[in-house]
């Protein structure tokens, strides 16, 4: 929609979603709702921050391949967003906060982790399992990381006299910059770097297959078994489609015997991505915002209003989105330059479902195998772990566990303590308090405000809990607008079926469709074409529970009749 009607079919969606919620309503008029909401937030809430490195010169190879790097995505504007370019914004330049100090330590993060966030009983959320909380950290490491400044440039953030942490003093290292070091493109660059030694170092050579591990091969000295956020959960998924990325290799060397080894990487690289991509719209997407509204737009999203049956049987019968989906369209930026954003960096803060510790039992038989602590499976000890435990029995494990509710008082013990690989000792939760401060995204009230959402007038009204009111009031004073983004979408009371709060789902019906509409790889050069034919059918016809089952078929008792492998799967022990 467009013009003067969009505007004020916006309005109009806008006015009715404050007045009743568009969760609560039929889903028609839900559906509706959302549509207006999104068209109002693609008009008003994408800003572009520029600052974009130069793209190497364009090859002809670009027009059917992703690059390394992310460059050359569109073929009129190569260095959009590509590997250094800047995140842009969802809120306006100007309403970006400074991140001074007294704006990044106030009110002080340590204390807010302590008295709001720390977990002292796991609260688990019941609907999706562990394997969910494994895959967003897997997306996470393909979307986008700041980097971190030197260890001689750190926030150092005072101690209360009560406070035992280790060695008396806390700093949290200042990010590098405000520019993403990954390509802010969906293309799966978790597995295949983001630069061009990081791709070498990742492929066999041959047939066009990645080397199957742990993670990607250490390059120029950077093992990342020892970055921070390394675990047992991401070299899960890491192994898992690695092998898919394989399986895919083999399927097209069938059917396209001449092929070398480039052309099947590339290909299959394509494919991979796309199944990604489709994964998380349709599978991770509803299982964490089961609601019957956002479950429907999200099967929209890729396979239109249609369906999924017409779009098989017929292909896009349609130019809408609406109709047909995003999927195949024509694409579109919207008059801003494609970048992620650091609002949807803030949104994806989501440590509280990491559980502290875990049970490894056998898939055959429920049988325990052994327990670890979070902070056992992390970093390069996870490489133990993996090698002495079944993987089969590890994806059953998480499979069928429950993780952390996001909510208050439910960060995980273990990473408010967390020691990085290089010995630094953090607290996750603090850090993440700082890292959205001196981001400059704004505090909860002016958050919601900028997204076309009322303010809450007290703490009270936010959480609907008198003694939690309270603990809000007493680190934050009497001034809610002084409440932080995390802390507030935590203590919101979220819609039916959802994980996370309606603050943060404003950002995710603006970015997640965004993200599709602006790569032409999921657009315009979605054709057989460019994907071959068994290519746009292997995308088709698999999901999470597919790819689990063709490396790891013994799964197959614990997800017979389960419909999402995000959600609980069944336990082999009846």
């Amino acid at each position: 929609m467009t013009g003067w009607f969009a505007r004020r079919y916006g309005a109009l969606t806008e006015w009715v979603d404050r007045r009743f919620g568009w969760h609560r309503l039929p889903l028609p008029l839900g559906l509706a709702v959302l549509v207006g909401v999104r068209d109002t937030l693609r008009r008003e809430n994408l800003h572009d921050a520029g600052g974009r490195p130069a793209a190497a010169p364009f090859m002809a190879a670009y027009t059917t391949r992703r690059t390394a790097d992310g460059a050359w995505n569109d073929l009129d504007d190569g260095a959009m967003g590509m590997a250094g370019a800047r995140f842009g914004r969802n809120i306006p330049i100007g309403a970006v906060l400074t991140g001074d100090a007294r704006d990044v330590l106030t009110p002080n993060p340590r204390t807010v982790s302590r008295a709001l966030l720390t977990r002292h009983e796991f609260r688990p959320a019941p609907t999706f399992n562990v394997l969910a909380a494994s895959w967003i950290q897997f997306m996470v490491r393909d979307w986008f990381t700041h980097g971190h400044g030197p260890a001689s440039s750190a926030w150092s953030v005072p101690l209360a006299s009560d406070d035992a942490w280790p060695g008396g003093e806390l700093t949290i290292p200042r990010v590098l910059g405000d520019a993403n070091l990954h390509s802010h493109w969906w293309d799966g660059s978790m597995l295949y770097g983001n630069s061009a030694a990081e791709q070498r170092a990742a492929r066999t050579g041959v047939d066009g297959k990645l080397r199957v591990g742990p993670m990607r091969p250490v390059v120029d000295g950077h093992d990342p078994t020892r970055e921070p956020g390394f675990w047992l959960g991401l070299l899960m998924l890491h192994d898992l489609f690695a092998r898919e990325h394989n399986a895919i290799c083999d399927r097209l060397r069938g059917e396209h015997p001449g092929w070398l080894d480039e052309e099947l990487f590339q290909r299959a690289r394509l494919i991979l991505a796309a199944l990604l991509a489709k994964i998380h719209t349709i599978e991770w997407t509803p299982a964490m915002i089961n609601h019957p509204t956002t479950v429907t737009a999200m099967r929209a999203n890729w396979f239109g209003l249609a369906g999924e049956r017409v779009r098989r049987r017929f292909g896009r019968i349609s130019s809408s989105e609406a109709i047909s989906g995003i999927i195949g369209s024509a694409t579109d930026h919207f008059g801003v330059p494609f970048t992620l954003t650091e609002e949807f960096v803030a949104v994806y803060r989501m440590h509280p479902l990491m559980p502290d510790d875990f049970a490894v039992r056998a898939a055959a038989d429920d049988a325990a195998v052994g327990s670890w602590t979070l902070r056992e499976l992390s970093g390069p000890a996870a490489l133990a772990v993996a090698a002495s435990t079944r993987m089969a029995d590890l994806f059953y494990s998480f499979g069928t566990a429950h993780p952390g509710a996001l909510v208050l008082d439910n960060f995980p013990r273990h990473l408010q303590e967390f020691e990085r690989p290089d010995g630094r000792l953090v607290d996750l939760a603090a850090t993440d308090l700082v890292r959205i401060r001196e981001l400059g995204v704004p505090r909860y009230n002016a958050f919601r405000r900028l997204m076309h959402l009322e303010p809450v007038e007290s703490y009270a009204e936010l959480t609907g809990d008198a003694a939690l009111a309270a603990r809000l009031r007493a680190v934050y004073g009497d001034d809610v607008e002084s409440l932080d983004l995390m802390v507030g979408m935590f203590a919101e009371r979220p819609p039916r079926g959802f994980a996370f709060s309606d603050t943060a789902f404003r950002v995710f019906v603006l970015m997640a469709s965004r993200r599709l509409n602006s790569d032409r790889f999921f657009t315009r050069d979605y054709t057989p074409e460019v994907y071959t034919r068994v290519g746009l059918d292997w995308v088709a016809d698999n999901t999470m529970t597919t790819v689990l089952l063709r490396h790891h078929p013994e799964l197959r008792p614990a997800l017979r009749a389960v419909a999402n492998a995000f959600q609980p799967w069944r336990r082999t022990d009846n």
